[in-house]
């Protein structure tokens, strides 16, 4: 990938820093109640502080207000978070970028408006890199821009779970099997294994013949050439419920009734493929082995569990993936959780995202 200029050799000394950033963070009643990416970004405020940057306008959306303004999507909670963190005067914050609906309508005019108001541009979103928004991909060439250090660090990691040593294993779970298959190709060419969880094994299960009940699959079908792919490993037993959510049981994938949904790998399959992870030189996830947003835990924190507790070197992506890391402790150093879900998955697929290549104009 040609290369992108990073912030640290960028002039920002007296100018003002539009700084593009990914603080969409939940917030309850009035507080932000998970700083992460807040985290990200404090190493280049901090950098550009210490270079002696005028102002820093941090620019950031927040929510999905498609164009108007709503009172529980407004910044200032996060303003507030980020004062706590930073102590300086010279930062200010830009209300929600998503409030403006020609951020998403990536419209000239509105990416006109946010440049008058600086010097120069940094990208340190890399969340939100994968959408062609004003902010993202217009901004950038209308002033001197340059890569964040938490952007140029996820690049990085990636980078390298392009290239992983030999027998690295690959972790995919979540759903919308359609828009995975660029990437299922691409991490087929260099990944000894790929497990399967979630929705998508789903669909490969009906391709391969399995019953899937009333579980949630694509209304594409998998390419031949991916179902009959014996590197691409599936459960072999599930955690069921009814379509209702009445009773669950745990059965063999070829036991599924026609009322029954998957909604987590099954004990045996995470047994298993704890131990693959524990043997495995390099992991790639993203994405949880069930519905997680339901509940259905347990088998996503066991692989999490063996992961932190084994020695491979890993590339964690996906808001419950990272949330279910996040309950436990692991090595920084070992284990790098990316910032990005889908972004994540698109550069993956892609070896770069929109944004990126706006930073190259």
């Amino acid at each position: 990938m040609q290369e992108i200029k990073s912030v640290q050799d960028l002039e920002v000394q007296g100018k003002r820093v539009l700084l593009r950033t990914d603080f969409n963070v939940p917030v309850k009643e009035g507080k932000v109640v998970d700083d992460a990416r807040i985290q990200a970004a404090l190493p280049t405020i901090k950098l550009l502080l210490e270079r002696g940057a005028a102002k820093i306008i941090v620019l950031t959306h927040l929510g999905r207000p498609e164009g108007k303004a709503e009172d529980a999507l407004r910044v200032a909670p996060v303003l507030a978070r980020l004062r706590e963190l930073v102590d300086s005067s010279n930062i200010e914050m830009l209300e929600n970028l998503r409030f403006d609906a020609r951020e998403d309508a990536n419209d000239q005019s509105f990416a006109q408006e946010l440049a008058a108001q600086g010097d120069v541009y940094i990208n340190d979103a890399f969340a939100n890199s994968h959408r062609a928004h004003a902010s993202m991909v217009l901004l950038p060439t209308l002033l001197p821009s340059a890569a964040g250090l938490g952007l140029l660090n996820e690049v990085e990691h990636l980078q390298s779970a392009l290239v992983p040593p030999k027998g690295a294993l690959a972790v995919i779970g979540g759903a919308k099997f359609e828009t995975k298959i660029p990437l299922f190709t691409k991490l087929m060419g260099v990944y000894g294994e790929l497990l399967l969880g979630g929705a998508l094994a789903n669909d490969m299960l009906k391709a391969r013949g399995y019953p899937v009940g009333g579980s949630v699959v694509s209304n594409q079908p998998v390419p031949p050439l991916l179902a009959e792919d014996e590197r691409i490993k599936l459960p072999t037993d599930l955690i069921v419920g009814d379509v209702e959510q009445k009773a669950e049981r745990s059965t063999l994938v070829n036991d599924i009734r026609v009322n029954e949904r998957a909604v987590d790998i099954g004990p045996l399959t995470a047994l298993a493929w704890a131990k693959k992870i524990t043997e495995a030189p390099f992991v790639l996830w993203n994405g949880p082995m069930g519905v997680y947003e339901d509940g259905f835990i347990d088998g996503t924190l066991l692989l999490a569990k063996a992961l932190v507790e084994g020695k491979a070197k890993a590339v964690v992506g996906g808001g419950d993936t990272a949330a279910a890391l996040s309950s436990m402790k692991f090595d920084p150093e070992r284990i790098f959780v990316s910032t990005g879900g889908g972004a994540m998955l698109q550069f993956l697929a892609d070896g770069t995202l929109p944004a990126i290549e706006a930073l190259k104009n």
